[in-house]
């Protein structure tokens, strides 16, 4: 034990005698897992606010959309763009067949730029109707949200998102009874929503909802939906009410093979994980990349361990014809090879961490950190210090002394 610690000792002195090559050595080790933490932070804190999300866009969620899926991905039927029509959500009310789902909420989605005065905004228009509210569980802050009355009379009403209201008229401002443009159309305002957040296209906030037979027939001239939301009436009976509106809408597109389904039907767990699998793969990617950072560090270290067998080559000569054995050797320059990934695993994780906390306030998003990552960024790199050190202490350990004191 004695020996050991005595080993340890030199080891450190050895290494600190040129504190530039041993700087120069761990650094890679410390970009490396620190980008290994970081990333994989970075990652997992991407899928949880995606998720979260996703998850506040409405409890016992399915989305019905035009176009029909198939094992092999999406397939896209001729037409399927507009498959989706307000009849099919009107079917889906009233039908004694749907005994699973509570709610039906008919969507039709656009962006558009939308414009008041000298300000304008690209956000996204929704045509909704008031079963919105409830599917997708909005609420408002000031005003009203559109009611049956404005669909059945085509009203020029809009409900604005906080976004909306901070990009068109500033922050906090009182915009009931203001008007937009979208188009040729005039809309007058009736209601703000209470902000879910968000960001890019995935924004909750940065959207305009408008009485749907408005967007169909004034401010965009379709007669088809993007979308039908139905909230199911709980989470146990997801796939029953998937099975029952995808009968009910085969029989009311007239088809009768379930192959040439021309809708599709999602539930929210189907977007998670979808969501769970492409960022989970990007994750391991961005750590893949990150991850070679320390295979070149290690590269480094045993670059630099030969150099030190090198340059260490009569006083390895001179220990050994006094008796140093072949293990001593070995052991001696193995652990000059851990202790710098051992440092250059502690400054990593610690690295990582800040990096870390650094993105988590510059994105918003939450602080997260993967014990499980760090532990193993903070093995593998001791691993790596064995692994690289092993060829330059058994290269210092098989030199002859006599030969070795010889050399210049």
């Amino acid at each position: 034990m004695n020996t050991l610690i005595e080993q340890c000792v030199e080891s450190l002195g050895t290494l600190t005698l040129n504190k530039t090559r041993t700087g120069l050595a761990i650094l890679g080790i410390v970009i490396g897992i620190g980008s290994v933490i970081a990333l994989v932070s970075l990652g997992q804190a991407s899928q949880q606010a995606i998720s979260s999300q996703i998850q506040s866009l409405g409890s016992n969620l399915l989305t019905v959309s035009p176009g029909s899926s198939s094992q092999g991905g999406v397939r896209q039927a001729q037409g399927s763009r507009t498959t989706l029509k307000l009849d099919d959500a009107k079917a889906i009310s009233a039908s004694s067949q749907i005994t699973t789902v509570k709610t039906v909420s008919p969507e039709f989605t656009q962006r558009t730029q939308v414009r008041t005065g000298s300000a304008n905004t690209n956000t996204q228009v929704i045509g909704a109707t008031p079963s919105y509210l409830e599917v997708h569980k909005v609420s408002i802050a000031t005003g009203n949200f559109i009611t049956q009355r404005d669909v059945d009379s085509m009203t020029k009403v809009a409900v604005l998102g906080p976004q909306v209201v901070t990009d068109l008229f500033g922050e906090e401002a009182d915009v009931i009874g203001q008007k937009v443009r979208v188009g040729s159309q005039t809309l007058s305002i009736i209601g703000v929503t209470v902000s879910k957040g968000g960001s890019g296209f995935m924004n909750q906030d940065d959207v305009i909802y408008v009485p749907l037979t408005t967007a169909q027939k004034q401010l965009f001239g379709v007669n088809h939906l993007t979308s039908i939301a139905l909230e199911a009436n709980n989470a146990e009976v997801m796939t029953d009410a998937q099975n029952e509106v995808g009968y009910l809408l085969l029989a009311q597109h007239k088809l009768n093979d379930p192959t040439e389904a021309d809708f599709s039907i999602m539930s929210q767990q189907d977007i998670l994980n979808t969501v769970s699998s492409t960022t989970g793969t990007f994750t391991l990617l961005l750590s893949g990349i990150a991850a070679i950072s320390l295979l070149v560090g290690g590269i480094g270290i045993m670059n630099i361990m030969l150099v030190t067998v090198t340059e260490r080559t009569r006083e390895i000569g001179l220990r050994k014809a006094l008796g140093a054995k072949k293990k001593t050797i070995i052991t001696q320059f193995l652990i000059e090879s851990i202790i710098l990934t051992f440092s250059g695993g502690i400054i990593g994780v610690l690295l990582g961490i800040i990096l870390s906390f650094v993105i988590s306030k510059l994105t918003g998003m939450a602080f997260l950190l993967s014990f499980s990552s760090i532990s193993l960024a903070f093995i593998v790199s001791v691993a790596i210090g064995i692994l690289f050190g092993w060829y330059p202490a058994q290269k210092a350990a098989r030199l002859q002394p006599i030969e070795a004191l010889r050399y210049e």
